[in-house]
């Protein structure tokens, strides 16, 4: 008897209605339930699967000039993992339409959809239970990405909420060392998500921290420290391999948005702050601030702006003064988040080389001073003239810290190679699969195997016994075949179906040749 097939009907309205109730239904089948509230892009997601390989995206697979997609390796791996892309694809539109799980297990078991095929696959190859658990994992994580994000309807609307993060960014008060350098690797990460079209983007810890100009050990500490506690980044993915993290731009906490406090100790020697003297009543900055991270997200990647260099202090001067142009030091602490006595030694090193400024009270940036070319001006206290900048390789060269990025660079490459080395290892003992190609079909070629045990360890009901204690081992089976096989925690078949599997092999191969 046919399969009875329901036509999706795709709603015009912008606003998507919850589901419906599964309407009844006779026979011994289904109709296809859930498409009718689904966009048009999911249903055809669920109906027919990835036609258009835009989840083939990373190191397992990719999509091949003909449409196709090519898995790259040749283990069931990448067809894992491009299946759980979907996957968790198809739960995110259930999840955005006010779905549930259990509409969203109908539309992955259901026979003839597409989409649900590696659901399906974990069903019959580790059983109905573990794709159940399977589906409430993803599930959750897919509520989860919905109700912390929001749903971008074209890419001007990614672009606005870009700009509406670039414009946090510059007016939240990045106070202390950590706040400045969290505001390097915000930046950075802006930068990634600017190219990438949308908050949604890829980067690596190691790409992160030389855009940023810091070190991976300092990134990681502000990645724990500041921008996840206070909802600025989120990391939705680990990255493996040569695939980067996948990374989510959020506007951070309404109330939380600041830097944190510094991790001091509890207890310390000095005097409390005295309120009848009126010591220590308010931060000597203010509550907002006011830079260019444009410009902060360019120059921050040079030597010049390293920790024994300039610093972070210079750029967010630098940035304040790019705005606004002539700024008492009062003012500058309040637009740059710096504090007064660091504002005071940072504006006397950049007028050292030239960089900026000053008349009267105000301050104001070089004309040259972004590509980091000074002026050559009087000093004031003894009137010689100071040497300019000639641009920022020099002043890192004057201030010892030329080279750091190069040798940061250096050193990721080294370590990319290493870690590749290492996962290319196991596979050059791992010998590939043979098949043939008969009618359109592949058929795998059985090889023999290499692991044969002698008769005196076989035990009753297919036991190996250990030739060490004499005693059946719990991990190892004999098969149908006399042959070895190892049986672990990892594994997802039983032992029986890993004997079928082995016999259904040989009698496949046997028909064909």
């Amino acid at each position: 008897m046919p399969h009875p097939t329901a036509h999706p009907h795709y709603s015009p309205s912008a606003r998507r209605p919850v589901f419906s109730p599964p309407e009844a239904v006779t026979g011994s089948h289904t109709t296809l339930q859930g498409l009718s509230h689904l966009s048009k892009p999911a249903a055809d997601l669920v109906l027919l699967g990835d036609l258009t390989g835009r989840y083939a995206a990373g190191s397992y697979s990719r999509l091949s000039p003909d449409g196709r997609t090519v898995t790259l390796r040749g283990d069931r791996q990448g067809a894992a993992e491009h299946g759980h892309r979907i996957t968790a694809a198809i739960a995110c539109h259930v999840a955005r339409a006010g779905g549930s799980i259990e509409q969203l297990t109908r539309l992955l078991l259901h026979p003839d959809h597409e989409g649900g095929r590696h659901a399906r696959n974990i069903s019959l190859r580790s059983g109905q239970s573990r794709a159940l658990d399977y589906i409430r994992r993803v599930w959750a994580s897919a509520t989860q990405m919905i109700n912390t994000t929001r749903a971008l309807g074209s890419r001007d609307h990614a672009y606005e909420l870009l700009a509406a993060l670039r414009d946090r960014i510059e007016t939240t008060p990045w106070r202390g060392e950590r706040g400045r350098t969290a505001l390097r690797v915000l930046r950075a990460h802006l930068n990634f998500a600017e190219i990438a079209g949308g908050p949604l983007h890829h980067a690596s810890e190691r790409q992160t921290a030389e855009e940023a100009g810091i070190s991976r050990t300092t990134l990681r500490a502000v990645y724990e420290t500041v921008l996840k506690p206070h909802g600025w980044l989120r990391r939705l993915r680990v990255g493996h391999g040569r695939e980067g993290s996948t990374w989510y731009l959020t506007l951070g906490s309404p109330r939380r948005h600041t830097a944190p406090p510094a991790l001091s100790r509890t207890r310390t020697t000095q005097c409390p702050p005295d309120p009848a003297l009126e010591e220590w009543n308010t931060p000597e900055t203010a509550t907002t601030a006011d830079i260019d991270s444009t410009v902060l997200g360019r120059l921050m990647a040079h030597d010049a702006f390293a920790h024994h260099s300039l610093g972070s202090a210079a750029l967010m001067i630098i940035s304040a003064l790019r705005v606004r142009q002539d700024q008492t030091v009062a003012e500058l602490v309040g637009t740059s988040s710096v504090s007064r006595a660091t504002t005071y030694r940072t504006l006397k090193r950049l007028a050292d080389h030239g960089l900026v400024q000053h008349t009267g009270q105000t301050w104001a940036l070089a004309p040259h001073a972004l590509e980091g070319f000074g002026n050559r001006l009087p000093d004031a206290d003894n009137g010689h003239t100071t040497a300019p900048a000639q641009g920022w390789a020099k002043v890192a060269e004057q201030h010892g810290t030329w080279g750091i990025a190069a040798r940061r660079k250096a050193l990721h490459a080294a370590e990319r190679a290493a870690y590749q080395e290492a996962l290319d290892r196991p596979a050059e003992h791992r010998s590939r699969a043979l098949v043939i190609v008969r009618d359109g079909r592949q058929v795998l070629v059985p090889v023999p195997r290499p692991d044969e045990i002698p008769p005196p360890w076989h035990a009753p009901d297919g036991r190996v016994l250990d030739p060490v204690t004499g005693r059946p081992a719990a991990d190892w089976r004999v098969a149908t075949d006399g042959h070895l096989i190892l049986i672990t925690p990892s594994d997802q078949r039983s032992y029986d179906e890993l004997a079928a599997a082995h016999a259904e092999a040989l009698s496949e191969w046997e028909s064909v040749a």
